[in-house]
């Protein structure tokens, strides 16, 4: 066999093992189980994205902004909208760069913008005596680790 063929029969191959058409996010999660990779959503989501979430988001709009994961072999859907995010929560009580330098300049605010702690906290920030301290906890983080209030489970 010559070695140039290798690439054309490799490419037959992966043709002959991929699916007919793309599996669905309900056929993915029941094989999946639990999955916290975060995949974009198909235009057939749109419907139940925009149920779920009290939206009338144009199909294009829904897709760009939309992801899923598998939790329990369901179909979880996060809308990142107006600063929302659908990564992992920051649980940490710990204050980051941002918090400390916030509180540097700014040593008795009585709240640290998102824009220095990261719209990922699930805490609201302020500064006493130019300190960090977590001020009160704002957001759950489900079991998996993301915003509890960012993600639905669609039926």
């Amino acid at each position: 066999m010559s070695w140039r063929l290798l690439p054309i029969l490799l490419a037959l191959a992966a043709c002959a093992m991929s699916p007919a058409r793309a599996e669905t996010p309900a056929a993915a999660c029941a094989r999946l189980g639990t999955d916290d990779t975060l995949r974009p959503i198909p235009d057939s989501l749109v419907p139940a994205v925009n149920a779920a979430f009290g939206l009338n988001l144009p199909a294009s709009v829904a897709v760009a902004t939309t992801v899923y994961r598998c939790d329990g072999g369901h179909v979880w859907v996060c809308n990142a909208g107006a600063n929302l995010v659908c990564g992992h929560a920051n649980t940490s009580t710990v204050p980051g760069l941002g918090e400390v330098a916030w509180c540097r300049d700014n040593s008795d605010a009585g709240f640290i913008p998102a824009v220095a702690t990261g719209h990922d906290t699930i805490y609201e920030w302020r500064c006493h005596a130019g300190a960090p301290q977590i001020g009160r906890k704002l957001l759950d983080a489900d079991e998996r680790g993301f915003i509890a209030q960012n993600w639905r489970a669609l039926p």
